[in-house]
């Protein structure tokens, strides 16, 4: 299970795996009383089926019931939640967000852009730093990989790969789970089209995102591709039978729907891609104690394994694995091992590239309105 996450750990060159008595480290008590006086906690972009964020917004607040969390705009995508950030930087009113959950190519964006305050949690050292900023201006959360999630009422034959999606037999049937201009889900399931057509992920020959958006013109030209964005509520109603989706999210609005109607979620043949997730605090957040707090939570094993039980490989996934902290029943629920084998990590530049080439191109490539 661990194979496809040293890929991860690859990209930095020395990963410190802290102390026990490290990784148990409870926030400090100035922490939580200062977070207790100011009492609330702004989050967006939150959806509750998404990597079990329900379980994980219930476990925070039965843990600290003093502070209560406002959640806005849970459909919001990675650029959404930049822009409410800079929206708000005069406000501390409730529409401020104090912290965000967004792609990993926003996370230095939003450094650069002065969106960001840094905190390091207590966790810290089990983060790979492949996937931190090192002055702790964002940090990996958890990953997936891109899937498909198939309505089986209405598709006779589940795709197998991305080559599949552009026959006949599937017209009208494929959406993606959010607008590939500002959504980092979408984002990267056109650079994992890309990818599966053989083009390399970064700038140089055959730039997969721009293979992406080539494919996605292609399938919207079959009549093949719908332009709206795919949910568990589109996927049972018949509006978006095929969604690419991260395999967490396919995975849970399985769950929800309880096989009414059947589906398949499928990790595809080729283009495997995973994608991290990171988070930071607003530089600007009305509640900035509350934030920390907030982060120490999601970075301690009650948080990382509520990831875990959503279907999401939390940060922290091989340090806890190795400390045999991971409940042998959640490992059971993921997709076998060998889904993940081939998965890509693209590196920051690489995501970045794509994101450029996907959010500049798409109205004149594709020219399907997303909404």
């Amino acid at each position: 299970m661990t194979s496809h996450f040293r890929r991860l750990l690859s990209l930095s060159t020395a990963m410190v795996i802290a102390s026990t008595a490290v990784a148990v480290a409870e926030p400090s008590a100035e922490l939580v009383e200062a977070a207790k006086k100011e009492g609330s906690l702004t989050t967006i972009a939150l959806p509750h089926d998404w990597c079990g964020y329900g379980a994980v917004i219930e476990g925070f607040k039965k843990k600290y019931p003093e502070i209560s969390v406002n959640e806005l705009n849970p459909d919001a995508g990675s650029a959404d939640e930049v822009e409410a950030v800079k929206a708000n930087k005069d406000n501390k009113g409730p529409q401020a967000p104090d912290v965000v959950d967004v792609g990993l190519a926003f996370g230095p964006q939003m450094k650069s852009e002065g969106l960001l305050m840094p905190y390091k949690v207590s966790t810290w050292d089990e983060i790979p730093d492949g996937v931190k900023d090192a002055d702790g201006y964002w940090y990996g959360d958890y990953y997936g990989v891109m899937s498909l999630i198939v309505n089986k009422d209405l598709v006779k034959e589940t795709p197998k790969d991305w080559s599949d999606l552009l026959k006949a037999d599937y017209a009208g049937q494929v959406a993606l789970a959010g607008d590939p201009r500002a959504s980092n889900q979408a984002i990267l399931g056109v650079l994992a089209a890309g990818l599966s057509s053989g083009a390399k992920a970064g700038q140089e020959a055959g730039e997969a995102g721009e293979a992406g958006l080539k494919y996605f013109a292609e399938l919207n030209k079959a009549g093949n591709f719908v332009p709206v964005i795919g949910k568990s509520g589109t996927l049972a109603q018949g509006s978006t039978p095929i969604v690419v989706a991260w395999d967490y999210n396919a995975l849970s609005w399985k769950d929800t729907l309880a096989g009414n109607p059947p589906v398949d979620v499928v990790v595809p043949e080729t283009g495997v891609l995973a994608g991290v997730y990171v988070q930071g605090i607003s530089a600007y957040a009305p509640h900035p104690n509350a934030a920390k707090l907030w982060m120490e939570y999601l970075y301690s094993d009650e948080g990382q394994t509520a990831w875990l039980a959503g279907y999401c490989h939390p940060a922290r996934f091989n340090a806890m694995s190795k400390a045999g902290k991971i409940p042998q029943e959640l490992l059971d629920k993921l997709p076998p091992a060998a889904s993940y084998e081939k998965a890509y990590f693209p590196t920051l530049e690489e995501v970045d590239a794509n994101k450029a080439a996907v959010t500049g191109g798409w109205d004149k490539v594709v020219g399907a309105n997303v909404q």
